[in-house]
């Protein structure tokens, strides 16, 4: 129980963080981006403002994931993650073509409106936040296995990258002439083509998790380590890991003496279970198949 509270307060803390952070930024990045004539820039506080509503989606997401198993739900609410994952994951594709038509709009139009030089002051210090953000929340995701965390932090990653296009397109656009005052939209649209290259990487692992795919090869093999170590398992003969929020459910098949009593194929199952949930602290229900070896 005490792990379990320990995540909630670690992924509440991430999401209140990236919250607040990208509300600022996204206020910040909008203003500068109007008053100083970027649409790099302006690109930058759309995928901010979809930044704020992802971390929303993860803050309710990820509280719901973690309540306890009913009747009705045996195996708890963990899929709930991956389903934000995805949806999160939807936004980012929105604000990704609306940015990418926008910058195509821009580019053809006859008109070209050079950005002010004090932007770059502004999204200077804003690169270097948002990847000091990016590195923060991914830490929390990894320490809680949380995939709606983890998409969040790219959300971080996202939006430096847009943010260094942006400062990168206006450079170019200031200081090499007229030839090159496009160059501005054209950030613009390298940043909606980032931004939907990350929706990609996060929208997949997340229905592979909801197909329950069998990727979990670290976990298969800790536990098999496990499992030799008892010497009265003959062999591990299946594995399969479903992966449910930030917890995983095992599903085991074991081998044994076929002269043992069913008592004794119980104690033997019982006692690795216990093994292994006490070694892997994410592990919530592990499921014994005993059978006898030919």
């Amino acid at each position: 129980m005490e792990k379990e509270i320990d995540k909630k307060k670690e992924t509440l803390k991430a999401s209140l963080f990236s919250i607040i952070g990208n509300t600022l930024l996204a206020g910040i990045k909008g203003a500068a981006g109007v008053l100083g004539h970027s649409y790099a820039l302006i690109a930058d506080a759309i995928e901010s403002t979809t930044d704020i509503v992802s971390s929303i989606i993860v803050l309710f997401g990820v509280q719901y994931a973690q309540k306890s198993p009913d009747v009705k739900h045996p195996y708890g609410y963990g899929k709930i993650e991956p389903v934000m994952t995805i949806f999160i994951g939807l936004l980012l594709v929105f604000s990704g073509c609306f940015i990418g038509y926008n910058s195509i709009e821009n580019i053809v139009s006859p008109e070209v409106v050079v950005p002010e030089k004090w932007t770059l002051f502004v999204i200077g210090p804003i690169i270097l936040w948002k990847e000091l953000s990016f590195q923060w929340v991914m830490r929390k995701a990894k320490k809680t296995q949380s995939t709606s965390l983890k998409a969040d932090a790219w959300h971080h990653r996202a939006d430096a990258v847009t943010s260094l296009t942006a400062f990168i397109g206006i450079s170019i656009s200031l200081y090499f002439g007229e030839s090159f005052h496009h160059a501005d939209s054209y950030a613009a649209l390298f940043a909606a083509a980032f931004i939907l290259w990350n929706s990609y990487r996060l929208i997949k692992p997340a229905v592979d998790e909801l197909l329950d795919k069998q990727i979990y090869n670290s976990v298969i093999d800790h536990i098999g380590q496990i499992a030799k170590r008892n010497k009265q398992i003959d062999n591990m003969e299946k594995c399969l890991v479903r992966k449910s929020g930030m917890f995983y459910s095992i599903d085991l098949h074991i081998r044994v003496n076929p002269r043992f009593t069913v008592k004794k194929g119980h104690e033997i199952a019982h006692e690795l279970k216990h093994e292994i949930m006490s070694e892997i602290p994410n592990i919530i229900d592990v499921l014994i198949h005993v059978e006898p070896t030919y």
